[in-house]
């Protein structure tokens, strides 16, 4: 297998309104020798899509798993189901242009050793705050309201910008180091599985970057739309081990009780203004 080749993991999850257009694109994309769709107990028709597109191209295989395990286990699932010398997670709701990974990969080269993502932005062209961010600091967070905000802006002189973390909506780095921190921590369920991987690849000695200079189309959300508070806890639970994890250590027992309490009622009150919302 060619050294340029790419072999793409797509979680998905009740993506049927958005898993054939992703997959087409994905299927005429440049140096993309693999497709692995990793499906976690969808009942809305998603397989039924992938599979019409399996049949008609030997490159895209599919596993259905029967229950939802988590993007993170099914991330790796994929990873396994593949070989291909470049690995890219991508979205089911997120829409590629031709040469969009080909232009990430070389990105990454340039790089030296990297993690790469793009600049997202959606279908009103309003820019994703999460292609660009810093790690989550929580007790900063106690201290100044101000550290909450994690985007970090895009620097227009810079069409490769290093920064601490990227969207996990669009990840593409060698099989080689994926493999050297572990691929993805499989404890996260939703949410928090992307900072912690790219916190671990620069413990790794490597490079994060977002590639200004690729946009994609995120459509955004939409597996989560249909159990908007599921996603909400386990996206809370994950910033809770994220900060067990890694930052925990270094403060004492009053500091993580704050953590917990500041973490605890954001679920609360992000939960309660999802189930009033008419």
């Amino acid at each position: 297998m060619s050294t340029d080749a790419i072999a793409v993991v797509v979680v998905s999850y009740q993506s049927a309104s958005t898993i054939e257009d992703c997959l087409r694109r994905l299927l005429r994309a440049k140096d993309v020798a693999q497709i692995r769709v990793i499906d976690n107990g969808s009942c809305d028709g998603t397989l039924e899509l992938v599979q019409r597109l399996a049949l008609a191209d030997t490159r895209l295989r599919f596993i259905a798993n029967p229950d939802n395990p988590g993007f993170a286990v099914a991330c790796n699932q994929g990873a396994a189901a593949s070989s291909a010398p470049w690995l890219a997670f991508v979205n089911p709701d997120l829409l590629v242009e031709p040469d969009t990974l080909l232009r990430l990969r070389d990105a990454a080269r340039q790089l030296g050793t990297a993690l790469v993502g793009a600049d997202l932005h959606d279908e009103s062209g309003v820019h994703d705050a999460a292609a660009r961010r810093r790690d989550p600091d929580f007790v900063a967070m106690l201290r100044r309201p101000a550290a909450r905000q994690l985007a970090i802006a895009r620097d227009a002189a810079q069409p490769v910008q290093p920064v601490p973390a990227i969207s996990g909506a669009l990840l593409l780095l060698p099989r080689s180091l994926f493999a050297q921190v572990g691929g993805f921590d499989e404890g996260y369920r939703l949410h928090a599985e992307d900072l912690d991987l790219c916190r671990r690849v620069r413990a790794a000695g490597a490079t994060v970057a977002c590639v200004n200079a690729v946009d994609v189309l995120h459509l955004r959300g939409v597996s989560s739309r249909s159990n908007p508070l599921f996603v909400e806890w386990h996206k809370h639970r994950g910033l809770w081990r994220y900060f067990c994890k890694f930052d925990a250590p270094r403060h004492g027992l009053w500091a993580r009780a704050a953590v917990f309490a500041l973490i605890g009622t954001r679920f609360v009150l992000t939960a309660l203004g999802k189930s009033i919302k008419p």
